[in-house]
């Protein structure tokens, strides 16, 4: 099946435990400028002025990746975001139907939570942190789960959106560029390679925000 590959499933042992992973596919690439938001005295924190580039769009054309992102695509904060250990932020497309549901929203879509590729077939607990994806001519590798921030929080208008992200897991991750190419939406994904299978994207969220224990089980 295409864009599905036979390789050792996150979670289960690594001796022998081959599965299909579900067709992964690349949905959407989305870019995005840095504008400013809020104003000057507001009183709710929501409102005062910040300055980001969360908001995400979907390009129709070709877009160039290398080792400092998507070509197009700002940063407006580099201490907490973008570089080469951040160089692309992928979230699964899985996710904004629950999102959607549970904000009873119908606007809620690919770029909304700032990620640059949205992707079907893969979510947090079955990406590990080593994982070698190919995607056409470019080649990516899970380097972080996404710390998300208040900025999201910012994004969305809601406060506890970063604590809501921190329990359910909805967070994304980050990937270096160890290819650069061109990537397009409608890309298959493929699996290469998966060095430690133990460590989903999932579990290394928990360490970062204390909520887990680092040995291995």
């Amino acid at each position: 099946m295409e864009g599905s590959v036979r390789a050792p499933l996150a979670g289960l042992p690594r001796a022998g435990a081959f599965v299909y992973v579900a067709r992964m596919h690349l949905d959407s690439v989305q870019i995005g400028r840095a504008r400013v938001q809020g104003e000057e005295g507001a009183q709710d924190p929501l409102d005062q002025p910040w300055t980001s580039a969360i908001w995400k769009t979907p390009v129709k054309k070709p877009a160039w990746v290398d080792i400092q992102g998507v070509t197009g695509d700002e940063v407006a904060d580099r201490r907490h975001h973008g570089g080469p250990d951040r160089a692309v932020l992928m979230y699964p497309a899985q996710h904004y139907p629950s999102w959607r549901s549970e904000w009873d929203r119908k606007d809620v879509g690919p770029g909304d939570f700032g990620e640059n590729l949205t992707v079907s077939g893969l979510d947090e607990s079955r990406v590990c942190l080593g994982d070698q994806f190919e995607l056409g001519e470019v080649r990516l590798e899970v380097s972080a789960p996404r710390a998300p921030c208040q900025t999201l929080n910012r994004r969305h208008r809601r406060k506890d959106l970063v604590q809501i992200i921190h329990k359910n897991h909805r967070h994304g991750w980050y990937l270096r560029v160890l290819q650069p190419g061109w990537l397009s939406a409608d890309t298959p994904l493929r699996l290469l390679d998966r060095p430690v299978p133990q460590w989903t994207v999932a579990r290394a969220g928990d360490i970062k925000w204390g909520r887990g224990t680092p040995e291995e089980e």
